[in-house]
């Protein structure tokens, strides 16, 4: 079901026109649909239901605390990629015995604050970070539990910047570099191996490449219980696509279909990461153009949202649908009565734009659009680049709305620096 939808030439987010949401908070405005996110939620933990999966929402993708408490209410565990993150998902309540620690470059502190709170498990990225574990769980008391993360040198076939499963990649451990670094658990007092982890990217499309790798990470799975170790789970990761143009992406079930054969028999636990599946197209950031400008042959709508708010068109090329807010569907004007025409932010860079080559209606000073598909690494990875202050986050749900998140001020850009009058 697609929450946002047109009604009397009126986006909607479920039950709230968008322009009240603009209208109440100012734009740029990152608006959440709550019925998106536990459906979405919902279609990966059935399609896996098999298996009795523990679906640990990925933080990095929205890490909003309202995002966040949704997705605990529905039964999800969390991965998690740094100390700010678990404390999050602990601001919020998370059962700590259903997150993970992922990430190349987990510091001592980091692990020592995990294991005070008593996670499941730490996914491992090096020997160097074995030992780190080792070290801090004996100073801390404690034996920790880990699962080796399997780099599977297979090519999802996504973009370069996030695949994560090929060889060249910083991520995970080669097949040999694996088996040595489980030999060297088992000479250590303080970890224990109880899982297999992989993670081949995001945006993904098509199921061949997990199919490939999960084969893999159950055989080496297999191999360490043979081995002695506890293993007791098979975390395949996240990075099932979504749809922002034209190619649809495959829906949870067909991955399953493919997986869960494989799984059959093996005894292990499965895990999920998803995170942008969940929330991708569960959010939507609305801003209002400020000029329209013609020059050098092309038209230029400049809006008050830019590459500090949403990273992902400057930084992937990433495709994001855009149309104003207000008017008739996409569906219900010709293309011959649309403009060419490049959406571009406010700063001082050539690679701030929105969309490029987009055909729309006409734009005026004040349209109100939206930017479609901005729910995951959108807010998370916006900055404060040119002093510009951070947008504010709302979440939907049915007819009602709430600020989840409050528009950063000027006075916000600058605390924590240091101020002559305060060195005065």
């Amino acid at each position: 079901m697609d929450r946002f939808h047109f009604v009397d030439e009126a986006l909607h987010c479920e039950d709230v026109p968008a322009r009240d949401l603009a209208d109440a908070y100012g734009t740029p405005l990152y608006v959440y649909s709550a019925g998106t996110i536990r459906d979405h939620f919902r279609l990966v933990r059935d399609a896996f239901q098999e298996a009795s999966p523990l679906v640990c929402y990925s933080v990095k993708a929205n890490s909003n605390l309202a995002v966040l408490r949704l997705l605990k209410e529905e039964g999800a565990g969390f991965d998690v990629v740094s100390g700010g993150e678990l404390f999050r998902v602990g601001r919020i309540g998370g059962d700590p015995s259903k997150v993970v620690f992922a990430g190349v470059g987990k510091s001592r502190e980091e692990i020592r604050e995990a294991l005070d709170a008593g996670i499941a498990l730490f996914n491992v990225e090096s020997e160097a970070e074995l030992s780190r574990i080792d070290e801090t769980a004996r100073s801390a008391g404690r034996t920790a539990s880990v699962a080796i993360r399997l780099n599977p040198d297979v090519d999802p076939h996504t973009h370069r910047y996030i695949t994560t499963g090929k060889r060249e990649n910083k991520f995970g451990l080669d097949w040999d570099l694996s088996l040595r670094t489980a030999e060297k658990a088992r000479r250590m007092k303080h970890v224990e191996i109880r899982g297999v982890h992989m993670h081949i990217g995001s945006q993904i499309l098509e199921v061949r490449p997990y199919r490939a790798s999960l084969k893999k990470a159950v055989d080496f799975a297999r191999m360490l219980a043979g081995q002695g170790h506890p293993v007791e789970s098979v975390n395949v990761g996240g990075g099932f696509g979504i749809t922002y143009d034209e190619r649809e992406a495959l829906p949870p079930s067909a991955f399953a279909a493919e997986m869960l054969p494989l799984l059959e028999g093996s005894g292990f636990d499965l895990l999920l990461e998803p995170g942008r599946f969940v929330v991708g197209n569960a959010g939507i950031l609305l801003t209002r153009v400020i000029t329209v400008k013609q020059s050098g042959g092309k038209r230029f709508a400049v809006t008050d949202a830019g590459m500090n708010d949403l990273a992902r068109p400057s930084l992937y090329g990433a495709f994001h649908r855009i149309w104003p807010v207000s008017g008739p569907a996409p569906s219900a004007l010709p293309e011959a009565s649309l403009i060419d025409t490049d959406v571009v932010g406010p700063i001082c860079e050539s690679s701030d734009f929105l969309g490029k080559a987009r055909l729309l209606p006409p734009l005026d000073a004040g349209t109100l659009l939206s930017v479609h598909s901005a729910g995951a690494y959108g807010f998370t990875m916006a900055s404060n680049y040119n002093s510009r202050p951070r947008p504010a986050e709302v979440m939907v749900e049915g007819n009602r709305h709430r600020l989840v998140r409050r528009r950063e001020t000027r006075e916000d850009l600058v605390r924590g620096e240091e101020e002559e009058d305060a060195l005065a």
